[in-house]
């Protein structure tokens, strides 16, 4: 064993449980790719600013979560605590809204970092598949994101979740909805950092969690009733179009989301089955964040799911998904056989066919052994005498026929039984 382990918060990916996440990673990517959006794919550190004017100073990513480190030369780095705040940087020094064809639609998958109390369902190191369409406003653009997300999942065999939608208003109706909220917040009994985050960002607070915040906070003025008749015919265009592709969504007037930079739009994908960690994804329209971070005007929606969490939530719904073998044919080689075999072997894998063979001179029985923990549904088995005339042993794993075969003709036969 060795003497180092994983640092505390994180996990490494071992096979065959780490198939898992890549067959989620492709089936929340796969509607994107159909529907126009290219992968893009950015640094896992940036500019702690970045995140800092983004993703917004008074949330507890900034204030508590991110892990930031200082160069040798004296620059401030922060490792990437979620995915937008990079997408959009990368597609303005890109100059992507400059090139026509807006909105630029973009995917991305990799891992993310935040220094929180680890527990089921959070951790340190997390991954995620996001996706983000820039430079448009657009009720249809929301709509498609929630719409692909569901699809996405959908597809997984994934049925308990829920999908929670709000409005958060834009920067005409806001103003007024946090003077009115800020106003009723300065009434109440709260702790000194709360207080703190009420003046900085009010609505912050609507998310708190503890029992005893939330329960001071009934009667507080709703966004609903400060919301200006754009973002209104706005909010119900976006319910609209997500009722009339068939999508079930639930209205939840307190989501608000822990970043500073979302406007209208928000939602959140959680599930009943995952305990108090219960959000598998979320995202929403951030039509102001390319003005925070010194970028034109470019309004955009996006949205990341969670691969840990919708591991989680496929197991706690006991979905068990049809991941293929990664071994189709084993080659089993006895005496002097192995370069042949390792040849033949060779020859599958450019035919496409998966093929493994057993290494380290084992002899038949540990080979045969080999041959079932791949999940190989053919084994290739041949000695000294088989190749004198010409033949291998093609044997069924799953049946245990057994029948010999010309070695001239094994690739074609395996590639038509495996098709």
């Amino acid at each position: 064993m060795s003497t180092f382990k994983a640092p505390k918060g994180t996990y490494d990916l071992i096979p065959p449980y780490s198939a898992k996440y890549l067959a989620v990673r492709d089936a929340i990517s796969a509607p994107l790719r159909t529907a126009g959006y290219g992968y893009i794919e950015t640094p896992g550190f940036e500019d702690v600013n970045l995140f800092a004017r983004g993703v917004g100073e008074s949330t507890d990513i900034v204030t508590k979560e991110m892990f930031t480190l200082t160069t040798k030369g004296g620059t401030n780095l922060a490792l990437r605590p979620e995915g937008t705040a990079s997408v959009l940087r990368a597609a303005l020094e890109a100059s992507l809204h400059k090139k026509g064809n807006l909105p630029a639609k973009l995917w991305y998958s990799g891992s993310y970092y935040r220094y929180e109390r680890p527990q089921a369902g959070r951790y340190r190191h997390f991954s995620q598949v996001g996706a983000e369409a820039i430079g448009a406003e657009d009720p249809a653009l929301d709509a498609e994101l929630i719409i692909l997300a569901d699809q996405a999942y959908r597809t997984l065999g994934l049925r308990n979740f829920r999908i929670l939608l709000n409005s958060l208003g834009d920067k005409e109706c806001r103003p007024v909805y946090r003077e009115a909220l800020q106003a009723f917040l300065r009434g109440l009994d709260l702790d000194a950092e709360t207080v703190r985050r009420a003046e900085i960002n009010p609505l912050r607070v609507l998310d708190d969690k503890r029992a005893e915040v939330q329960k001071q906070l009934v009667g507080a003025p709703m966004l609903r009733d400060y919301l200006c008749d754009a973002c209104k015919a706005y909010h119900e265009e976006v319910r609209a179009l997500i009722t009339a592709a068939g999508v079930a969504f639930e209205d939840d007037e307190k989501l608000v989301r822990g970043l500073d930079y979302y406007t209208r739009t928000t939602f959140e994908f959680v599930h009943d089955g995952l305990g108090s960690q219960s959000a598998v994804g979320g995202g929403g329209r951030y039509d102001g964040l390319s003005e925070m971070i010194g970028g034109p005007a470019l309004p955009s929606v996006g949205w990341a799911l969670g691969v840990d969490r919708t591991v989680l939530a496929l197991e706690a719904e006991g979905v068990e998904l049809d991941i293929p073998p990664a071994t189709s044919v084993f080659a089993v080689a006895l005496g002097e056989a192995k370069p042949v075999l390792f040849g033949l072997v060779t020859e599958l894998r450019k035919a496409g066919v998966a093929a493994d063979i057993s290494y380290g001179g084992k002899g038949l029985k540990g080979a045969m052994k080999d041959a079932n923990r791949s999940g190989a549904r053919f084994a290739v088995v041949a000695g000294d005498r088989d190749l004198a005339e010409g033949v291998v042993q093609l044997k069924d794993m799953e049946s245990g026929d057994q029948s010999p075969v010309a070695l001239a003709d094994v690739v074609a036969l395996l590639r038509t039984k495996l098709a």
